[in-house]
């Protein structure tokens, strides 16, 4: 069933080969709730505990080849949620730092990856806005879920070279990659209409 996946997601676009291994390594249904395991290698987003949403896999997957990422790269991930995507980026062998604001999915997922010898650099209990300013800069940062705005801080947490994956917009996003081409440069591409759950912002 993952490889059936891997092979519409070639249908869709997505290339990297490396990717697809990570769709076809990883067990999708093994990060829903039981209810929904019957449909996890459907290309669809399904809800998950805090009224939040495991994203469909086509959207993990653009999301993760828009990186371009190579081993050893350090990858910082606001919004672990189910902790999908997590697998996905620690299956291409980065060091994955991880960010929910959720306290109960921050709970849940920990232990879930403990369970499953899951081991990213660090899942912290936070606000994504803010970014992990005491392990960047990062290779790599991707959002998982809708910003009404870039948030500055995690712009200026990016190495000279990294990418910023983000789904910017109030009711549907479109997907933005961020090039970060010099100390004060960046270049913006636009990708495309996505939807996710809004990225909220601790407003304390």
């Amino acid at each position: 069933m993952r490889n059936q996946l891997a092979d519409l997601l070639i249908d869709k676009g997505i290339a990297d080969e490396r990717v697809l291994q990570a769709i076809r390594a990883v067990p999708r249904h093994l990060f829903m709730d039981s209810s929904f395991e019957g449909h996890a290698y459907q290309d669809k987003a399904f809800p998950i505990a805090a009224e939040q949403t495991i994203s469909q896999p086509y959207t993990v997957a653009f999301q993760t080849e828009l990186l371009q990422l190579k081993p050893n790269q350090k990858i910082l991930e606001i919004g672990t949620g189910s902790g999908y995507q997590t697998a996905i980026l620690l299956h291409l062998k980065t060091k994955v730092f991880t960010i929910e604001r959720q306290q109960e999915l921050f709970k849940k997922t920990s232990l879930f990856f403990k369970k499953m010898h899951y081991r990213p650099k660090k899942i912290v209990f936070g606000d994504g806005y803010k970014g992990l300013p005491s392990e960047a800069p990062f290779d790599g940062i991707l959002v998982t879920a809708g910003a009404p705005e870039v948030p500055k801080a995690l712009l200026g947490q990016l190495k000279v070279g990294g990418r910023l994956v983000i789904p910017v917009g109030s009711r549907e996003q479109i997907m933005t990659l961020f090039i970060r081409k010099s100390e004060k440069e960046f270049e913006k591409e636009e990708l495309g209409n996505f939807r996710f759950v809004p990225l909220l912002e601790n407003k304390n």
